[in-house]
């Protein structure tokens, strides 16, 4: 049985064709699957759980379907979804999990993250993780009515774009350092993440040992999945 895993989708109601490739990779794909991954950013936001938007409640119901067919879906939070609590799980069916998240998987232990936490280069970024992902600032966002977490998101939006047109492309990517300090202070050699858009399977040596770095490709063009068996891992693009 296989083991797949995705990330970097960013449905939204702009983007239909996206929500409707999801679902038939829920439908055709998933359901062959001992398990699903999704690792971030499902949602272009989720502001949350008692403001589901219209155009997200097919991919709920797909999620649903699937975890009742008996075959598990772990999501973690991403930098667009950390507003997920215990009531999407409920109307998901899927559990929630928190990074650093390790399993076992082809007989190695990994190690799952978003990946935005590797993008130490990005200072300026990282100083607005560090705030959003503060529970007292998600308290004090979701005390907010919804309209008010709208216009938040739509102003956080902007300001996102702006500075991400101003920046390098190089300081958007993983440093290579954090990346295998992050393997260090786990005790791994294999990790899967997103948040970048670049996917690819990276192999490096970790103090006299063989490493490797898979990143998840985003689902902007078409969807990519990671698909990993009892011998390999393998990215599959899905059109």
């Amino acid at each position: 049985m296989k083991t797949l895993f995705i990330s970097d989708l960013h449905l939204c109601g702009a983007r239909p064709e996206i929500t409707n490739l999801f679902l038939r990779f829920m439908q055709d794909i998933a359901p062959q699957a001992q398990a699903v991954y999704i690792l971030g950013d499902l949602f272009e936001a989720w502001l949350g759980d008692d403001m589901v938007l219209p155009e997200y409640r097919p991919a709920i119901a797909a999620i649903h379907s699937l975890s009742t067919k008996g075959i598990p879906v772990y999501v973690m939070y991403g930098n667009r979804d950390f507003l997920m609590r215990e009531a999407f799980e409920q109307m998901t069916g899927s559990t929630l999990i928190h990074e650093p998240y390790l399993i076992e998987l082809a007989g190695q232990t990994t190690l799952l993250l978003h990946g935005d936490i590797l993008c130490t280069d990005d200072v300026a970024y990282q100083q607005f993780r560090t705030m959003v992902r503060n529970p007292q600032w998600q308290d004090a966002l979701l005390a907010k009515t919804p309209e008010e977490r709208l216009a938040l998101a739509r102003e956080y939006r902007a300001m996102s774009q702006t500075e991400m047109a101003k920046k390098d492309e190089a300081i958007m990517d993983v440093n290579q350092q954090a990346v295998m300090e992050t393997l260090r202070q786990n005790r791994v050699q294999h990790l899967i993440h997103g948040h970048t858009h670049r996917p690819g399977i990276h192999q490096f040596d970790l103090d006299g040992t063989p490493a490797q770095r898979i990143v998840l490709g985003d689902w902007y063009r078409h969807g990519n999945y990671l698909e990993c068996d009892g011998q390999q891992c393998r990215l599959v693009d899905f059109s």
